[in-house]
């Protein structure tokens, strides 16, 4: 692949109303997709975990950490006017509920930061080389929004806002990755090859740069979520999930049902790969993209959908 191509994340759009959609849109589809995925992660025994934490909920459709981290994100961007890091980790750490699903390593970091443990030091207390989860790619969507028009502050905000809680390169690097496409996700007329040669570029380790590789090469053929899995990798590190979102992505850019389904059958880390992917297919299409008969159960959605607005209206914003 070729060096970063001109396009700065600039996106083409007719009027900010249009871009707002795709806030809102972005915002959404990444809570529908962690939503919807939810119960097929961990399997079977995931999935009856997930029914009895939601027993009494009815047919509405539950979020997880994913959305609720990206949330407090986004709402530290708005109150802030950008990214602090301190305020970013306190609001983290206060609004952490447990029956969202949070993983055992980031409830003990978030609580040690609760308890007054400087960040800097409580995301090394897990994992002494830190984390390489996927934790900061599912919830980067706000940086890649807040961010879209200048690629070198979206690269230091989502390292940053990755870093408090997954410390190790690979982890942060997720959070970049997914940060950048969102970005460039809001372009509706960026040709997916230029697309992937973006992020090709803006990537630095060869576990991403070479599963990006095999996402261009897919490229024209039939989505095989056998060879996704076993090729590109579906697990909870960040480097065999976040890369997996954006093939699924290039794959489903205008299908929310279809890219959903795919990814449940596909496996693995479902709700994460949801939230990424469907905030990926949200800033590229816009809200309307969304199944109504699907957004019509989303949990909260008009607080999200209002949060997406707030952090497109925040004064702020580069």
């Amino acid at each position: 692949m070729k060096g970063e191509p001109k396009h700065e994340g600039q996106i083409d759009v007719a009027t900010d109303i249009q871009l707002m959609d795709r806030f809102e849109g972005c915002l959404l589809g990444a809570a529908l997709g962690d939503a919807v995925g939810a119960p097929y992660e961990g399997g079977l025994l995931g999935g009856l975990a997930w029914a009895i934490v939601g027993f009494g909920k009815g047919d509405l459709l539950r979020w997880t950490d994913d959305t609720q981290m990206g949330m407090g994100l986004a709402e530290s961007l708005v109150e802030c006017r950008g990214l602090d890091a301190d305020h970013l980790a306190r609001r983290w750490a206060d609004r952490m509920e447990l029956t969202r699903g949070y993983g055992p390593g980031t409830s003990k970091l978030l609580r040690r930061i609760k308890a007054g443990e400087d960040w800097r030091v409580a995301n090394k207390s897990v994992f002494p080389d830190g984390s390489f989860g996927n934790g900061a790619a599912m919830r980067a969507a706000p940086i890649g929004l807040f961010y879209h028009r200048d690629a070198e502050q979206l690269r230091r905000a989502a390292e940053t806002s990755s870093s408090i809680t997954h410390a190790h390169p690979l982890g942060i690097e997720g959070g970049l990755l997914i940060a950048r496409a969102v970005s460039l996700a809001l372009d509706a007329a960026l040709p997916a090859e230029e697309f992937l040669d973006t992020l090709h570029s803006f990537c630095s380790s060869e576990e991403y740069r070479g599963r990006l590789v095999l996402v261009k090469n897919s490229l024209g053929g039939d989505p095989d979520p056998a060879w996704a899995r076993r090729s590109l990798g579906c697990t909870i590190r960040a480097h065999e999930s976040a890369v997996t979102a954006v093939y699924v992505f290039c794959h489903f850019r205008d299908h929310f049902k279809r890219m959903m389904e795919f990814i449940i059958k596909m496996g693995g880390d479902t709700d994460t790969i949801g939230a990424m992917a469907g905030g990926l297919l949200g800033a590229h299409q816009g809200r309307s993209a969304l199944p109504p008969e699907l957004l019509d159960r989303l949990e909260t959605r008009d607080s999200i959908a209002s949060l997406a607005r707030a952090l497109h209206d925040c004064p702020d914003r580069p």
